[in-house]
Parts: structure tokens; C-alpha cells; sequence
């Protein structure tokens, strides 16, 4: 019986690709319930993108990347638009002065840098470049330590991999990996995570070396301190909305 609930939890569900009219590199994928309506998507994404639901008009792609259908009635439910895996919605941000518009949020050199001068920043005391110097005054020593290759063996020494764990801060859940030394990282002991959601860098792959596999986006290579193991099973990201 409860291999049936699950089959139909599964079923009720889909995975869809992202994309933005005013973010060209924004590319994203998320669960929705069939049973959401077309409002409470918008809402969702109006949380990840920006884009205000009023001003938002969605559009339906196939994996081929053909055009489906808008998705313009809010009081229809997801299932009714028969969305499949691997399908994308496009966001289409219709107000001309929307914090998407110009795009700013991607491109940095739009974006007015503050600057400050070389003898200004070396008359101040609370930047970084003091702190270093005053500490390399008080300590010399610290100029020449190294971390050391067992570099939080002890915390690693507990972690498993196949155990469930959660991560710190945003508290996003995942699985063990890989618990190792990483040779293309710096020297001590790391931990390897497939997240459950694409919350992640990478496949597994670290700066051209694999360490383990998973579903890209969904990797991630933490310091022990930073994962907690335990019974963290997989969060249901339709709970808020039941």
C-alpha cells in the first residue's frame, strides 16, 4: 500500500526547466505539483526571478524546444497545460521597468563600482590589509604555518558515505559521496554531497578530476565541519502549498 501512495506522489509531479526574457543566462530546474495552479507557479518564480506575478506571462516549451502553449489562465492547475519532464517554462517579465529589465543583474559592468584610492585606503584602520598587518606584527609565525594534511580528520572520521545529511547555513539536504582528501583542493579532509535539489556546483567533477558522480548541479565538495549527518530524509517541496 505504501509503494502506492508513493507511485502516485511521484506521478503527481514534475520537474521543469526555467528560463527569462530579460535573464539570458538564468536557467534553473524545479518540482511542481500538477495540482498547483498557474498562480502559485507564478508566485514561486516570482520568488526566484524577480519578475513581479502580475507582470508575468508563462509560456510552455517542449524539450525540442517548441512552443506548447501560454499558461495564462492563474485558476487553471498545472496538469491542466499536461506539462512532461525535461519541459520548460519561459518567463516573460512584461513591465518595461522591472528590476530584470536593462539587463543589470547580469551584467556587472552596468552596474556603478565604488572606488577608492590608494592613499585613501591605506589611511584607513579597519580594512583587511591592516588586520593582516597587524597580526603578522603581534605573531610572525603566522606568515609561515601551513595547513596541515589531516586538516579536520577527527570531524571527518564520523561521516559515512550513504549517510543522509544537512548543510549549513540554508539547512539543504543532501547525501554523502565522497569523504577524502581532495588533491586539487587545499590540503585536509573534505566531504562530497549530492544535494537533493540543483543547488549545487558541479557532477562530482573538482577542477578536472572526478571524485564521485551525480546529476549535474546537484554536487557539492564542503568541509566536514559544514555537514551534519542524521535522519534528514528528502524535504517535500510541495508541503507549504498541501
Amino acid at each position: 500500500m505504501s509503494q502506492l501512495i508513493l507511485q502516485d506522489a511521484v506521478d503527481d509531479t514534475v520537474t521543469l526547466h526555467i528560463s527569462h526574457s530579460n535573464l539570458k543566462h538564468h536557467s534553473s530546474q524545479l518540482r511542481f505539483s500538477l495540482h498547483t495552479t498557474i498562480e502559485a507557479v507564478k508566485e514561486r518564480l516570482s520568488r526566484n526571478s524577480g519578475t513581479a506575478v502580475g507582470a508575468m506571462l508563462l509560456e510552455l516549451f517542449d524539450e525540442s524546444g517548441t512552443k506548447v502553449c501560454d499558461m495564462s489562465d492563474n485558476f487553471r492547475v498545472l496538469g491542466y497545460y499536461s506539462p512532461l519532464n525535461g519541459y520548460r517554462i519561459h518567463i516573460v517579465d512584461l513591465d518595461p521597468t522591472s528590476v530584470t529589465a536593462g539587463g543589470w543583474l547580469e551584467d556587472t559592468s552596468l552596474v556603478e563600482k565604488y572606488t577608492i584610492s590608494e592613499e585613501a585606503y591605506n589611511k584607513r584602520e579597519d580594512t583587511l590589509r591592516k588586520f593582516k598587518e597587524k597580526s603578522l606584527a603581534e605573531d610572525p609565525s603566522r606568515n609561515q604555518q601551513k595547513m596541515s594534511e589531516d586538516y579536520m580528520q577527527d570531524v571527518a572520521a564520523s561521516i559515512q558515505v550513504g549517510d543522509r545529511c544537512e548543510i549549513g547555513p540554508g539547512a539543504k539536504r543532501g547525501t554523502v559521496m565522497f569523504v577524502d582528501k581532495v588533491d586539487t583542493l587545499t590540503p585536509g579532509y573534505w566531504v562530497g554531497v549530492m544535494y537533493d535539489e540543483p543547488v549545487g556546483k558541479h557532477d562530482g567533477m573538482v577542477k578536472g578530476k572526478r571524485f564521485f558522480s551525480c546529476t549535474p548541479g546537484h554536487g557539492a565538495m564542503l568541509r566536514p565541519d559544514r555537514v551534519k549527518v542524521g535522519d534528514y530524509p528528502e524535504v517535500n517541496p510541495f508541503q507549504e502549498e498541501i
